[in-house]
């Protein structure tokens, strides 16, 4: 269905909101219904005896694989919660590379060797499928006659009944490998790297605590998000097929006045996100925050923390039922990065921490953590592992969307940078300037530092141009796009922090072996740390020029686009680092660039495409017909003896009109030639640049024309929904 903008405002004029389909709301509090669809721990206790129950709690949390014995048992507990439940089918849910879930029904019926029909969920089923999956990117891990793609049972991550419509289907989180295991998904890389980082941070707490066995990867995200009419949404193919309004005119109000930003909520949205939240806390995604964000028609949700896998599970799933319930109020999410020229996107904080089983947050500083040597080793650590690879956090989080909001005066720019506040960065300059961090110097290093005033929780003021900032217990990477996976920027987290820490491991143990005492050996990595990151400490305004300028000297890199960041994924450090440490192969690195260059090419494609289909077919037609009016009236004025002195303002805009209608066709007919030239191209870097360089700079200049003509043009006469349609009309 599509609505020409006014069928649209006159049916959003006429909608009924009592006929609004509604989800069922529990009554009651939350936690009556937190987590009625998961098949988490509490519900499994239901299912198994207590013996059966305490031997796969400790196999699962050990992180051991459940033998065929204990296998069957908890896939026969799975079915038989799942048909309680009325489910009829069940699915491997996973997390290909184009950055949504994928699943594959299949259901519980079948027929036994006799032709009964029976129900049925094998340990196999479980456990392992052979989805195909051939047309998901590979990058190359499989060739075009190569179609086998498996995918297998991750145990770590609770399975859940999705309700669509009157359907429930049983989803069984799992990755997706090749024939020969390599990572053809987002979740197997973010599960090496969270057991990487655990045994690297496991090893240095031993120095603090030797009571801790484990430490858990944390994730925070805040998901942004805006929400339109469905009616208007469909009056605009840009939305429809981009996801972003590639033409428009910036509405009179935006948010010039901040009164949307934690405004009161409209009660239409109230609504939908009453129901969003009932469905999350069904599922178990423990969401708690929501407001108004800054631009028009903008909106934010946050859960509590959870470990990382599940949290990025949590916040695809999330993604999905937006979209699901959103449709049930006539509304559509909007999750581009930059779906409105003028004001904020939308972004997708990732706060980023480590916990240890004995209840420990190892980047809390407590109230004093001049004297926390625990603190500083996993703080400083984690500084000096973002400046040594900064340009692969970069290029984690980097996509064409993306590109229109790093550095646009809204968002972090493109220059990673390290905000720890003013009285962090005065722990770190004494100990660098002021201590000897040798044996004897030891207690005098403490003595000194006790005289720094003591520090409550959230210590650091918060700087909104920061793209990777310290806010108090935790690292927030203020990057992520709203649409983009969480997994791929905490998995280079994971990876580069837990490299880092088996680096200080070795050398606190070689100075140790040495003869140095122990706190002496860490405080003077701790410090040697300090000195080689202290180019990425930044507290100021990271938009201004004078940052750009102050970070080249510094040897920080601006990488303002895609292409150009994207290289960094298979540099020699990159490949190194992930190899080394068993996260991803050097042909696996090459594989996800691949397909994140070709995600690149095909996003300017369709925008393209687009744009070039909406001049033709709508804004020149709409131009033209609004000229021939202006040319008319010009024709019959003169008629009467006006001059052209008379008629100068129809002239002018007959004049201005002309010129833009002549700039559009011959803009779109070199959009459309540099596209099909770049299509041409084999190596998908160069046909990447190629996009960024000649497409893409067209893309913009028929924006230009065109909300020049919207702005031109007779109201009744322009055909596409504006922008104060779009944001205000609720």
């Amino acid at each position: 269905m599509t609505y020409s903008r006014f069928s649209a405002l006159e049916s959003i004029a006429n909608r009924n909101r009592a006929d609004e389909k509604l989800l069922d709301v529990p009554s009651g509090r939350i936690s009556d219904f937190f987590g009625q669809n998961v098949f988490n721990e509490h519900t499994i206790k239901k299912y198994l005896t207590k013996d059966l129950y305490d031997e796969v709690s400790k196999t699962i949390h050990s992180g051991d694989e459940l033998d065929g014995a204990l296998l069957k048992i908890v896939a026969n507990a799975m079915k038989k919660w799942a048909m309680d439940k009325g489910a009829t089918h069940y699915a491997h849910w996973f997390q290909p590379l184009t950055g949504k879930t994928a699943e594959k029904h299949d259901s519980f019926f079948t027929l036994d060797g006799d032709n009964n029909p029976i129900e049925e969920f094998s340990v196999n089923a479980l456990t392992q499928q052979e989805p195909d999956g051939s047309s998901f990117p590979g990058g190359g891990l499989r060739s075009t006659f190569e179609a086998r793609g498996y995918t297998a049972w991750d145990p770590t991550s609770p399975a859940f009944i999705l309700e669509v419509g009157e359907g429930k289907t049983l989803c069984i989180p799992t990755i997706f490998v090749t024939y020969g295991g390599e990572a053809m998904d987002y979740k197997l890389p973010l599960l090496k790297s969270a057991s990487f980082l655990e045994n690297a941070a496991k090893e240095v707490c031993q120095f603090f605590d030797p009571l801790v066995t484990s430490v858990k990867t944390t994730l925070g995200w805040e998901q942004e998000y805006f929400l339109v009419d469905e009616a208007t949404f469909f009056a605009r193919p840009d939305l429809i097929l981009c996801g972003r309004t590639l033409v428009g005119k910036y509405a009179a109000k935006g948010q010039q006045l901040d009164d949307h930003y934690f405004g009161s909520i409209p009660e239409r949205v109230y609504k939908y996100m009453r129901d969003l939240e009932t469905e999350c806390h069904k599922l178990g995604i423990p969401v708690r925050t929501r407001h108004n964000e800054v631009g028009p028609g903008q909106y934010e949700l946050a859960p509590m923390y959870e470990e990382v896998n599940v949290a990025v599970d949590h916040n695809q799933l999330l993604m999905d039922l937006m979209d699901r319930v959103a449709r049930k109020h006539k509304l559509r999410v909007l999750l581009h990065e930059k779906p409105f020229e003028g004001v904020n996107g939308s972004g997708k904080h990732n706060n980023w921490s480590m916990s240890t089983n004995t209840g420990k947050n190892l980047l809390s500083p407590g109230k004093t953590p001049g004297k926390n040597l625990r603190f500083l080793t996993f703080f400083v650590s984690t500084i000096r592992a973002v400046w040594e690879y900064a340009d692969l956090l970069r290029a984690s989080i980097a996509s064409a969307g993306n590109d229109h909001r790093l550095g646009a005066n809204e968002a972090p720019p493109a220059i990673v940078s390290v905000f720890i506040g003013s009285s962090l960065k005065k722990v770190l300059d004494n100990i660098e300037n002021d201590i000897e961090a040798d044996e004897e110097g030891v207690q005098t290093v403490l003595n000194l530092l006790r005289k720094i005033p003591n520090l409550d929780l959230d210590n650091t003021d918060r700087n909104r141009t920061s793209p990777f900032a310290f806010t108090g217990n935790k690292f927030e990477i203020r990057m992520v796009g709203s649409s983009r996976n969480c997994a791929a920027p905490m998995t280079v987290m994971n990876t580069i922090v837990g490299h880092q820490l088996s680096i200080f491991k070795k050398s606190v143990d070689d100075l140790v072996n040495n003869g140095m005492d122990r706190d002496s050996a860490i405080l003077q990595q701790i410090k040697q740390y300090i000195k080689e990151s202290r180019p990425i400490l930044f507290e100021g305004d990271g938009y201004s020029d004078d940052w750009k300028k102050e970070a080249a000297e510094r040897g920080l890199n601006n990488h303002e686009s895609t292409p150009e960041a994207i290289p960094a994924y298979t540099s020699a450090a990159a490949v190194e680092i992930f190899s080394k440490n068993g996260i991803l192969t050097e042909r696996e690195l090459h594989a996800h660039q691949e397909v994140m260059l070709e995600n690149y090419c095909l996003s300017l494609q369709i925008e393209s495409r687009t744009l070039g289909e909406m001049m033709y077919n709508q804004v020149i037609p709409a131009a033209i017909k609004y000229q021939n009016l202006v040319a008319d009236n010009i024709h019959s004025l003169r008629d009467i003896g006006m001059t052209d002195e008379d008629l100068a303002g129809q002239l002018d805009i007959l004049k201005r009109l002309n010129e833009c209608i002549k700039s559009i066709t011959k803009e779109v007919q070199e959009m459309t030639k540099y596209r099909r030239a770049s299509n041409k191209i084999e190596d998908s870097y160069k046909r990447a640049e190629s996009y960024r360089t000649y497409v893409k700079p067209l893309i913009n200049s028929i924006r230009i024309c065109s909300d020049r003509l919207e702005y031109l043009i007779d109201d009744e006469y322009w055909p596409i929904a504006k922008y104060r349609e779009l944001m205000f009309i609720k």
